[in-house]
């Protein structure tokens, strides 16, 4: 017989239908995104979104993320550890508000955190036995929002994988593979967070036939170069206003799309440490060296994320598959016409949807996802693809904090 702290597990394995919350804070380091879901079935075989909310950081969190991401000491790593497990606790509590149920119901929390730095291994390091420096390390602690909400906490999902082996990221795919797989067709699914990723789900696909990878840059220069600009007054290119106002300048997409991350074959996975202030500094002073305007800047930085995607299925997808009928598109970058447009131009034979005509909220995706791989840890169910991260077997992810 369980321990009585583990009671809740029996029911939560015995149920149906059960209300998970999916937490997340993505490289752009806005803030939380919390989806509450119904999973339905073991595996699952469903989900329902029953509501989504983003708690914006305030600035002074966000500056310190951004800080401690770079060059940040210890103690500031410490106390923002808390900080932002108070944060997440808050969004939790609020996305069940927002769908009005009780919060004795809600029986799971899977909180992905707020990545500070992530280290994954190369084609050189073939073991994590040797003393490369491999690692990744999100915060946001797991006993602060156990404690501050009353429900168990699923965390750390990244370290299991890339114990064995893997990349740590991305952990989307498998949850792609069991919502997004269709017997005839065959699909990608794009997430354009800070950083891009795709999932190629063939038709009629096993597991083990998923391909996916990080692309490179998603919003993540194009918010940065709009917060340079703007003076810090701008976050985002909103409605791709900025971006529709520039012309691209083939000079500097030239240079961009030159990046060796962008020739390196999949398994691979990338981040702030590769694409963050460091890398837009660069660009910027570029940028005006070629005498661009800051318009033109960032309808270049937009151009590059549409073409390291485009570029990204035309050399790793495309020579593997026969066709793609549909690329199906969530996070922050389905909502920049300018960016979807310039997708439409370089892939014009593929149809391109939101995931929200398949019913599930562009902008909650990952959060969601996080629910499910909460709910898959609990059940003794394996979080990563191999194929996607390049592990060397099937893991349980993550750990589980209970708040009495």
């Amino acid at each position: 017989m369980l321990p009585k702290s583990w009671r809740w597990l029996e029911d939560y394995a015995a149920a149906n239908e059960r209300l998970v919350i999916g937490l997340i804070s993505g490289t752009s380091a806005d803030g939380v995104d919390a989806a509450l879901v119904k999973v339905i079935g073991d595996k699952p075989k469903r989900v329902e979104t029953l509501a989504f909310t983003t708690l914006p950081y305030p600035a002074k969190i966000r500056k310190a993320v951004l800080e401690v991401s770079h060059n940040g000491d210890i103690e500031t790593l410490c106390w923002l550890n808390f900080a932002l497990g108070e944060l997440f606790a808050e969004a939790a509590l609020k996305v069940i508000e927002i769908a009005g149920v009780d919060r004795k119901r809600v029986q799971l929390i899977g909180s992905h955190g707020q990545t500070v730095r992530h280290l994954p291994p190369n084609r050189k390091h073939r073991t994590t036995q040797s003393l490369s420096r491999i690692g990744t390390l999100q915060i946001a602690s797991p006993a602060v929002i156990a404690m501050k909400t009353g429900i168990p906490v699923v965390s750390d999902f990244r370290a299991k994988d890339m114990a064995v082996g893997g990349q740590g990221a991305p952990l989307v795919p498998l949850v792609d593979w069991l919502l997004l797989r269709h017997s005839r067709k065959t699909r990608i699914a794009l997430n354009i967070g800070g950083i891009a990723n795709l999932t190629v789900l063939p038709a009629r696909a096993k597991a083990s036939d998923v391909l996916a990878f990080d692309t490179g840059p998603g919003n993540m220069l194009i918010d940065g170069a709009v917060r340079h600009f703007s003076g810090g007054a701008l976050n985002y290119d909103r409605n791709g206003e900025w971006a529709r106002q520039g012309r691209v300048d083939k000079n500097l997409l030239r240079w961009l799309m030159s990046h060796p991350f962008l020739r390196q074959p999949p398994p691979k996975s990338t981040g702030r440490e590769m694409f963050g202030d460091a890398f837009l500094r660069e660009v910027l002073e570029r940028a005006k060296l070629l005498g661009l305007t800051e318009r033109d800047t960032v309808a270049t930085l937009t151009a590059f994320t549409a073409e390291s995607i485009a570029d990204a299925i035309r050399r790793f997808v495309l020579p593997k598959f026969e066709r793609v009928d549909e690329l199906i598109v969530s996070g922050g970058g389905a909502n920049n016409p300018i960016l979807m447009a310039m997708l439409h131009e370089k892939l014009p034979r593929v149809k391109i949807r939101r995931s929200d005509e398949l019913g599930i909220n562009a902008d909650a995706k990952e959060a969601i996802a996080f629910a499910v791989l909460a709910h898959r840890t609990v059940m003794g169910l394996a979080g990563n693809l191999p194929s996607a991260t390049g592990a060397k077997m099937p893991v349980i992810l993550g750990s589980v904090t209970l708040p009495r």
